[in-house]
Order: structure tokens, then C-alpha cells, then sequence
């Protein structure tokens, strides 16, 4: 059965605050199947809309809704804020929650970019110091297969002792 855009978009208007409903709930109530909903759902998200998971709280939303979520907010002031998060049924703490957890995790990005250098660094230096360990044996290993030529050579020239 087709709907009208008006018709879904009403729909997932209930995902959202002020009615939060859940998937499943939302299917029987609409008598959907909650595939349709879950279509519905992600077309919504790939045009940039904000939409929870599971839940109204926090842990419905993933981690680029609510890095979207931190962007869209940036520049906002408190009322606008504010007006933001009653829209989206959401606290302004979690906004700072999440914009404090989007500039710590450039933070340790850093960390990690820094570490890996240094571990990088460490296993150049390894690489360096098996390769020299590698010609040295090679070099050895020339020299002792010229000596055994030149043994069988001078035996071959000279004959055994023992004749």
C-alpha cells in the first residue's frame, strides 16, 4: 500500500518527542509492518533527519546523529537551545555531554596518531637492526661457502693426504 509523504511523515513524527514510540509500537498502533517503519526510518536519516534508534534517551542515538546533533547546536543560544532539544525530545546536558565527548575523542585521536608514531618509530629501528643481523649472516655464510670451494678445490689439485 502506498502512503502520502504527509502520511509518513506524521508517522515518524512519533518516533520523535514529544511521543517517542518505539518501532514495534508504532507498527501495531499503525498497523505497519515495522520493516516499512525501519525503511521509512533510515530513507529519513540518509536526508540528514535526526531520529532515535530504540529509545527517547540518549543511547537511542548513534554516534554521527548525535555528532549531527553537536553541529547543529554550535551556534546556537540557550533558548534556541533549549527550543532545539524540546523539539527533539532531548536535555541540553546531552548536547554538552556529547559535544565534551566529539573534543575528547579529538583528543585521543591524538594520542593514538602520537603513540603509533612512536611504535612505528620503534619497529623501523627493529627492522633496521634484523636486516643488519641478516646481512652479517649472509655475509658469514658467503664466506664459509668460498672456504668449502677452495678446500675441495685444493683437495682436488693436491689429492687427500692420506694417499
Amino acid at each position: 500500500m502506498k502512503y502520502s509523504p504527509e502520511r509518513r511523515e506524521a508517522i515518524l513524527a512519533k518516533l520523535q518527542a514529544p511521543y517517542n514510540r518505539t518501532v514495534s509500537e508504532l507498527a501495531s498502533e499503525e498497523g505497519l509492518s515495522a520493516a516499512t517503519l525501519y525503511n521509512w526510518r533510515q530513507q529519513a536519516r540518509s536526508t540528514g533527519r535526526l531520529l532515535p534508534n530504540v529509545c527517547a534517551n540518549s543511547e537511542g542515538w548513534s554516534s554521527q546523529q548525535k555528532f549531527n546533533a553537536v553541529l547543529e547546536t554550535a551556534a546556537l543560544t540557550e533558548e534556541e537551545l533549549a527550543e532545539y532539544c524540546r523539539r527533539r525530545g532531548l536535555y541540553p546536558e546531552q548536547i554538552r555531554r556529547w559535544r565534551a565527548s566529539c573534543e575528547q575523542a579529538n583528543d585521543r585521536l591524538d594520542q593514538v596518531s602520537a603513540q603509533h608514531s612512536q611504535t612505528s618509530k620503534a619497529e623501523r629501528k627493529r627492522i633496521r637492526e634484523l636486516e643488519q643481523a641478516l646481512r652479517r649472516k649472509d655475509a658469514a655464510l658467503a664466506e664459509t661457502a668460498a672456504l668449502l670451494v677452495l678446500r675441495k678445490k685444493i683437495q682436488a689439485i693436491w689429492g687427500d693426504e692420506e694417499e
